[in-house]
């Protein structure tokens, strides 16, 4: 006879198992490149805040140290913010709607500050594009890990990380190529409208793909989970409907003793506490470090573009490989490697050495990024994935 508690959850399994035992199909290929170009938009706004820093710091920019201090600080800050927020409303709301509503605060912010001149109502703005690039990986970790197949999980992450990372040489090269004008338009206004229309695009397509079927089953909602899992290829065979006190679900379901998420939650702020000392921290100095190492400004740039090839080439390197790899090895693996480049990017002079050794530390710095993001979102259970991934990310 079946408690109450596995009753509850009775049609959350139930959604979850079907959807897992389904073929990669042409919706999940959709939801891949959706999801592709989403963090694709967010990986550019990042690396844009890289360039952006050489190209303040020389004339005829007027920012002092302290505001361009700020202003590299400002996307950070915002995802800080953002990503909790957004992740309990991707709890709450869904993965899909919340995703949205972030690449409208990016586009929103990168328009404002294309449209700006004041190095405070820069700052403000790229604040507000950070609420939401800080909200997409996460968000983007959780719909993966909810609707892609688990034997393909770790591969179609990384797939879609090593193609996202294009975006961050794509904005480098775009801005390099409308600088110093184009049209009378500075090419870092170029950059920042071209970024925004990449996240109204990805917003406006993601309208068309259906909301996570493992989420709305954990919400309770299983009519709409049973619709949405037709649209992946699943025949309903069954009527699914939650049982009273359905509403309770999640609290019943976390309550079971061997789901420890204090601790497991405890590991993953660890582990993103740690991180963006090197896989955000070396991206966005390096261009500067460039400058500091007396390189010109356009030498700086062209270095940082070549350097954000690195996470891509580390994506699609370890995607063939990362589901026969335990998530723990890659990891500290990465670590160790990040270790040694980073050391060594410090004590060379010359461009090529530079260049080669930034490139390497960023392939290093990617997989470690997307193999973690991978095993945060595998420890949460579906019904607390966003909210507390974000959390720790944030």
């Amino acid at each position: 006879m079946l408690t109450r508690a596995e009753d509850v959850n009775a049609p959350m399994r139930a959604i979850a198992e079907r959807l897992d035992a389904l073929p990669f199909c042409r919706l999940r290929l959709a939801l891949f490149g959706v999801l592709t170009l989403a963090l694709f938009a967010d990986i550019a706004e990042v690396a844009l805040g890289n360039a952006l820093g050489a190209v303040f710091q020389a004339p005829p920019r007027t920012m002092t140290q302290a505001e361009l201090s700020l202003f590299l600080a400002a996307i950070f800050a915002g995802g800080a913010v953002g990503a909790p927020v957004f992740g309990m409303l991707g709890d709450r709301f869904g993965r899909r709607l919340t995703l949205q509503a972030a690449l409208v605060a990016i586009a929103l912010g990168s328009l404002g500050a294309a449209a700006s001149d004041h190095p405070t109502t820069l700052i403000g703005l790229r604040f507000l594009s950070g609420l939401g690039i800080g909200a997409c990986p996460p968000l983007i970790a959780a719909y993966m890990a909810d609707v892609m197949p688990p034997r393909w999980r770790g591969t179609l992450s990384c797939l879609c990380a090593g193609l996202a990372f294009l975006g961050a040489p794509a904005i480098i090269f775009l801005m390099r190529a409308a600088s110093p004008t184009l049209f009378a338009v500075d090419g870092w206004r170029w950059a920042l409208g071209s970024g925004a229309l990449v996240a109204v695009v990805a917003a406006g397509l993601l309208a068309l793909l259906p909301e996570s079927p493992r989420w709305l089953a954990a919400a309770g909602r299983c009519a709409e989970a049973d619709a949405a899992l037709q649209r992946f290829g699943q025949r309903s065979k069954v009527a699914l409907t939650a049982p009273a006190g359905a509403g309770e679900a999640s609290q019943t379901a976390l309550d079971r003793p061997q789901i420890d998420l204090g601790r497991r939650l405890l590991l993953l702020c660890a582990l993103y506490a740690l991180a963006p000392w090197a896989t955000v921290g070396f991206p966005l100095m390096s261009g500067a470090v460039m400058v500091a190492k007396q390189f010109s400004i356009g030498d700086s740039v062209m270095a940082a573009g070549l350097i954000m090839f690195g996470p891509a080439l580390g994506n699609l390197l370890v995607a063939p490989v990362i589901d026969r790899v335990g998530r723990k090895i890659s990891l500290i693996g990465a670590a160790s490697a990040m270790a040694a480049l980073g050391l060594a990017f410090a004590a060379a002079t010359t461009f090529l050495p530079l260049v080669t050794l930034g490139i390497a530390f960023a392939l290093a710095s990617a997989i470690y990024a997307s193999v973690l993001a991978v095993y945060a979102a595998e420890i949460i259970p579906t019904e607390l994935r966003a909210s507390r991934t974000s959390m720790a990310w944030g």
